[in-house]
């Protein structure tokens, strides 16, 4: 990219936004502290009981993020870890058919953009433009961006039916509650820019009266995504419903945003996105052409909210009270070079012959999972060793818990 062309498209997205950004990204709520000189204090309640034990502050983190220790990765969010959400800047556009697009930017491409506006950087989205995979958009001369085409259904009725126990999955009937057309995606390239951004939608065609009825927290789930808390044009924020997962043993937050299959969308809570079909899936994860990084999802893992070691869609669906499937994510900035917003998925299941034995258990890490794979204890729910099926789930990440 040039360097003109990297300074207008800097103008361009500070000046899109039109609205007051968040003054400080922090992490605010943490929850209760530990006793002096500790190095571990209680977990904040929005990951209770799954994690009872978080890093204590000052960590090592803080003079590395490398090391162990809390890191805010999405540094242009407030994030409440009692409450277990994210506040970001809310970014308001329009179509080219006129109609007001609101979203949020989470992840791009070009490593100085990503420092410029405290979002994640993540290369390998540089592969998305497949299909209609990637959108296009403009800047205008006031700085706003008019996106070429992508609309998204915020109406539908999110609903999730559960499978006859004990299999609560596959579930009987799945409804997103947010669906976008053909042309939606959140991946977006503007003019001549090399750059791609995610920028997934959370309300589309609302007015800012109607929405800035939303800031005090009584959302129209008929109107924005599924995951939004709060959205407040007046304010120029929006708050998000974070999820949590591992990452190689490290708990983390993140957002969950479009998937491109209907029922993984449902339980995720995200909208469903057609074009994300147009994504590869099958290549290594350090193939030239791969843009989505791997995340595992068990479909039996152990239930019961009081045990220790539960996890999967089946404790999801069926223990009140649960915080997900607390899905296995592979690498994410600062552990490993091949972050990527989009994930492709790989489906697990134990085996009868691993549950006979008393063998299933909490997995956190995607290396310890192809072990598993590799010593059959764990198979694809499509047979055979764990391994990608064609769904993609757009999850930036924001905050790596240890």
């Amino acid at each position: 990219m040039t360097p003109y062309i990297r300074s207008s498209l800097c103008l361009a997205l500070a000046g899109m936004v039109g609205l007051p950004g968040i003054a400080q990204a922090t992490v605010v709520n943490r929850g209760k502290e530990g006793p002096p000189l500790s190095e571990i204090r209680p977990a904040p309640k929005s990951i209770y009981p799954d994690q009872t034990t978080v890093t204590a502050q000052p960590s090592p983190s803080e003079v590395d993020p490398a090391f162990l220790g809390p890191v805010l990765l999405m540094k242009s969010g407030i994030v409440d870890l009692e409450n277990g959400t994210v506040t970001l800047p809310l970014r308001r556009g329009r179509l080219a058919s006129g109609q007001t697009v609101w979203s949020v930017l989470t992840d791009v491409t070009d490593e100085g953009l990503a420092k410029l506006y405290g979002v994640n950087y993540a290369p390998k989205m540089a592969y998305g433009p497949t299909g209609k995979a990637l959108r296009k958009g403009h800047i205008e001369q006031d700085g706003s961006i008019v996106f070429e085409s992508g609309k998204v259904d915020f109406s539908p009725e999110h609903s999730v039916t559960p499978g006859a126990a004990p299999n609560a999955f596959p579930p009987k009937a799945a409804q997103a509650g947010s669906v976008g057309d053909a042309n939606y995606s959140p991946m977006v390239r503007l003019d001549d820019g090399n750059a791609i951004f995610n920028m997934p939608m959370v309300s589309f065609n609302t007015s800012e009266a109607t929405l800035n009825q939303m800031c005090d927290g009584d959302v129209d789930n008929k109107l924005v995504e599924d995951k939004v808390v709060k959205i407040c044009p007046r304010d120029g924020t929006v708050t998000l419903k974070l999820t949590l997962g591992y990452t190689f043993g490290k708990p983390i937050f993140y957002l969950s945003t479009e998937a491109n299959d209907m029922t993984i969308a449902a339980l995720e809570g995200a909208t469903y996105t057609p074009a994300l079909k147009s994504l590869p899936f099958a290549l290594e994860d350090a193939s030239v052409g791969e843009a989505a990084e791997r995340i595992y999802a068990f479909a039996n893992g152990p239930t019961g909210i009081d045990n220790p070691f539960r996890q999967g869609v089946n404790s999801a669906l069926s223990d009140a009270g649960s915080h997900g499937p607390l899905n296995v994510l592979g690498g994410i900035p600062t552990i490993n070079l091949d972050y990527s917003p989009m994930w492709r998925l790989f489906p697990v299941k134990w085996t009868d012959a691993s549950i006979a034995k008393g063998y299933r258990t909490k997995m956190t890490d995607a290396i310890q999972i192809e072990d598993a794979g590799a010593r059959g204890l764990i198979e694809s729910i499509a047979g055979g060793p764990p391994k990608p099926v064609g769904i993609i789930i757009n999850c930036p990440v924001v905050y790596r818990v240890n």
